[in-house]
């Protein structure tokens, strides 16, 4: 089975691609803070990150070359409908795999079940 980390503050959002993860056969673990982030990350509980824009006042633009350097291969998701183009420019150039928008129609959940999948088999994703 493989690991999905899911962060993010919005509990909405927690819940339904938590939900749309486990429904796929992914084992999910959920965070609202960046310290929980950073843990999962060192712990190797995810493959992919699907991380919202903040937590704890920390905006995902200043947490993602952080947590690039903790694992350098890692696969991040920025799951944001805030996020202007320049800063997901920026982003990309930090190493994000992919910028999707919160799932919020159907179409937004299935392009969620098919970055994630996508995003598993990345091979690099394995190695920190």
């Amino acid at each position: 089975m493989d690991g999905i980390l899911i962060a993010d503050e919005n509990r909405e959002s927690r819940k339904v691609m938590a939900e749309l993860c486990i429904e796929a056969g992914y084992n999910v673990t959920v965070t609202t803070t960046a310290a929980g982030v950073i843990n999962g990350i060192l712990k190797k509980t995810g493959r992919v990150i699907l991380l919202g824009s903040s937590f704890d006042e920390l905006a995902a633009v200043e947490l993602i070359p952080l947590l690039k350097k903790c694992c350098r291969n890692l696969t991040i998701i920025l799951v944001s409908n805030e996020v202007s183009l320049p800063v997901i420019r920026k982003l990309r150039k930090e190493g994000i795999f992919y910028h999707l928008l919160k799932p919020v129609l159907p179409e937004d959940r299935e392009e969620l079940k098919q970055v994630v999948a996508c995003a598993l088999q990345n091979p690099k994703s394995c190695y920190c």
